[in-house]
C-alpha cells in the first residue's frame, strides 16, 4: 500500500486543531474559523475540529482537508470523542473529510464495540481515524479497518495515565509495523517535537494547545516567570 497517496492530508504536513471547550474564552465557530484562517495562511496541511456548527463553517471558510469529531460525557461511559455511531455519521454529514472517533477499547455509551463504529463509518463512505492510546489498540484498529491510527489518547486513559508526552516511542512502533497513516497527536508543545514525529514515521502531525490556546499559551509564560515550568502541553488534543 503507498500510505502516501492513501492519506486525504499531505503527507508530512501540519495540522492544526481548532477547538476551543464551551467555558473558554474562544469559544464560538467565528473564533475558530479565524483561527483557521490563521493556520492556512502559515502554511498548514489541515485543520481539526470539534462540532458540527466549527465543523461546517471552518471547512467552508478554510476549504483544507478537515479532521472532525465532537466531544460529548456520557454517564455510563469514559468515551468522550466522538462517542456513538450516530455522533461519528452526523460528523460526516457535517462535510469532515476524516471523522476521528474514539480507538480505544472501553465501553461506548451506545454500546457498539469499535469494529462495529468503524464498519458503520466505513458502510457510509466515511474515512476513519482511531484516536488510540496503546500499540495494541493502534494494532486492533487497524485491523478492523481504521484509515488512520493517531496517538492522541495516550496518557488519558487510565492504563496510561502519568505517561511522559509526547509519546514518540510509540508513534515510532506503530509506523514501522502498520500499512496505513501513523499520526502524531498530544503533548507536542515545541516545533522540534514535530520534526521528530516526522523522522520517526509520522504520516503528519496535530498540533492543538501550543497553536490555539492562548491562555495556555500566556499560562506557560506566566509560570515560568515565577518557577519552573512543565515540559505538558495541556488536555489531551484541547
Amino acid at each position: 500500500m503507498n500510505k502516501e497517496a492513501d492519506s486525504v492530508i499531505p503527507y508530512q504536513g501540519l495540522v492544526v486543531s481548532c477547538q476551543a471547550l464551551q467555558d473558554e474564552p474562544l469559544y464560538g465557530s467565528h473564533h475558530m474559523v479565524a483561527m483557521a484562517m490563521a493556520a492556512k495562511e502559515a502554511g498548514a496541511a489541515g485543520i481539526r475540529a470539534g462540532g458540527l456548527a466549527d465543523i461546517k463553517a471552518i471547512k467552508e471558510a478554510a476549504g483544507l482537508p478537515l479532521i472532525g469529531l465532537v466531544k460529548i460525557q456520557h454517564e455510563n461511559s469514559e468515551v468522550y470523542i466522538t462517542p456513538t455511531l450516530e455522533d461519528a455519521l452526523a460528523i460526516h454529514a457535517a462535510g469532515a473529510d476524516i471523522v476521528a472517533v474514539d480507538g480505544t477499547g472501553r465501553l461506548r455509551p451506545d454500546g457498539r464495540t469499535l469494529a462495529e463504529t468503524i464498519a458503520g463509518l466505513k458502510r457510509a463512505g466515511a474515512a476513519v481515524m482511531a484516536d488510540i492510546a496503546t500499540f495494541e489498540e493502534g494494532m486492533l484498529a487497524a485491523e478492523w479497518g481504521a484509515d488512520y491510527v493517531s496517538t492522541t489518547l495516550c496518557g488519558y486513559t487510565r492504563e496510561t495515565a502519568g505517561t511522559p508526552l509526547p509519546n514518540l516511542d510509540l508513534l515510532e512502533r506503530l509506523a514501522a509495523v502498520l500499512d496505513i497513516p501513523v499520526v502524531a497527536e498530544g503533548g507536542i508543545s515545541e516545533p522540534r517535537q514535530a520534526a521528530d514525529a516526522l523522522r520517526l514515521g509520522a504520516a503528519f502531525v496535530v498540533v492543538g494547545s501550543a497553536i490555539t490556546r492562548p491562555q495556555w499559551i500566556a499560562a506557560r509564560y506566566v509560570q515560568a516567570m515565577r518557577g519552573p515550568v512543565s515540559g505538558g502541553s495541556g488536555e489531551a488534543e484541547r
